[in-house]
């Protein structure tokens, strides 16, 4: 995969984060990662289709995910990732993703659709991301720690 595919996504962080109320997107690291991964929490997939293809999925263990929906619904406690948690974190996904297919088009990919989120939540999951060699980004998100394993390729 190639690393700069990334950029559009890293865009999207940082334009759509701080209209949902956040006040800081801080990319921390960025790594390669095999295909099959492990994870604790909810891990949100969405798939992207066109000239450029595979999915984007977003985990957090289960307290991020609680305090990340809570902040998108405006302060309102979250005591468990009932239907509107999922929703809120889901809808987050739909955002930046949508964005990142406008971030694309800014360099002439002009193509894509996304996939409508699927929100999985889990303890010891596993996941296989659609492309063997993928990235995983790490972020600090106000006090909430976020990744988003890329896993995408040019047809």
């Amino acid at each position: 995969m190639d690393v700069s595919i990334i950029n559009p996504l890293l865009t999207a962080f940082t334009e759509v984060l701080p209209q949902l109320g956040f006040q800081s997107v801080e990319r921390r690291k960025v790594s390669k990662i095999e295909a099959a991964f492990q994870y604790n929490g909810i891990l949100l997939n969405i798939s992207l289709f066109g000239t450029v293809k595979g999915a984007i999925l977003f985990g957090m263990d289960i307290e991020a995910a609680k305090k990340f929906a809570s902040k998108m619904m405006m302060g309102m406690p979250v005591a468990e990732l009932d239907a509107m948690a999922r929703s809120a974190i889901s809808e987050m996904g739909n955002m930046v993703c949508a964005n990142t297919c406008t971030q694309f088009t800014k360099i002439g990919i002009t193509d894509l659709d996304i996939s409508p989120p699927t929100l999985m939540i889990s303890e010891n999951g596993e996941a296989t991301l659609p492309v063997p060699k993928s990235i995983v980004v790490n972020f600090l998100i106000d006090d909430i720690e976020l990744s988003a394993y890329v896993s995408l390729m040019n047809k």
